[in-house]
């Protein structure tokens, strides 16, 4: 019987989904776990796809490690969480093309892509998802830079350590990027909230209102209090009428 599980490189923890799933088999859920870390252990701090084969007569098994999603392998080379809620406005991290060269090389077997400039256009597409930017600039126009034959030497090199020099410039940039997001992103909360507040007062200084909408059908409470008032000159002149 074959299990298949995401776990965390180096670090596969037991819990009911674990439990629940190898348990039944009859193996040493202890040991299994062991032997997961240490075959995933190169894969620390990332998700990884393993799949356990076990045989149900002798209760032997044997474990298979697949690379990580190519999601995974990007936000462990920022050393990120999670991607951009909003990518196309707010950006998480930048990469150099280099390590966009080294991600492909190692999912290029699992991609669908004939051969490494395809692969790498795929990566540099879950950039675009994810929010990173790739050599300061956006993803989608590293796509049109590697159509015009700007990384032809990178690619064709296989080329997957950028210079020091200039990863202190991308590191540099992203810093006064990430800034500038910051100062944005703060000014849309306070407006958002400055808005809120402006909508909560209205309604509390609106006329007649106790902070509620009235019930559907239910005269407003000024023109109840109007109705009687209205009446009263019209009895005081059916009287005089009756003196004279």
């Amino acid at each position: 019987m074959k299990v298949k599980l995401i776990v965390d490189g180096g670090d596969m923890k037991p819990g009911p989904a674990v439990a629940q799933q190898i348990g039944p088999l009859g193996i040493n859920l202890g040991k299994v776990i062991a032997d997961v870390n240490a075959a995933t252990s190169s894969f620390k701090g990332t998700k990884v796809p393993v799949e356990i084969d076990v045989d149900g007569k002798t209760k032997t098994y044997t474990i298979k490690v697949s690379s990580p999603s190519v999601s995974e392998l990007l936000k462990k080379e920022l050393g990120l969480e999670k991607g951009s809620g909003e990518p196309l406005k707010y950006k998480v991290g930048n990469i150099s093309f280099e390590r966009v060269v080294s991600v492909a090389k190692t999912k290029l077997s699992g991609l669908l892509a004939k051969d490494l400039r395809a692969g790498i256009k795929l990566i540099v597409g879950t950039c675009v998802s994810l929010g990173i930017l790739i050599d300061n600039k956006e993803a989608k126009d590293i796509e049109k830079d590697i159509d015009a034959g700007k990384y032809d030497n990178e690619i064709k090199n296989e080329i997957t350590e950028p210079s020091a020099e200039k990863k202190a410039d991308m590191e540099k940039f992203f810093t006064v990027r990430k800034a500038q997001q910051e100062k944005v992103k703060k000014a849309e909360e306070e407006a958002k909230a400055a808005e809120e507040a402006a909508k909560a007062a209205l309604a509390t200084a609106a006329p007649g209102s106790s902070g509620a909408a009235p019930t559907a059908g239910t005269a407003p409470a000024v023109a109840t209090a109007a109705t009687p008032t209205a009446t009263v000159p019209a009895k005081e002149e059916k009287k005089e009428a009756k003196k004279k």
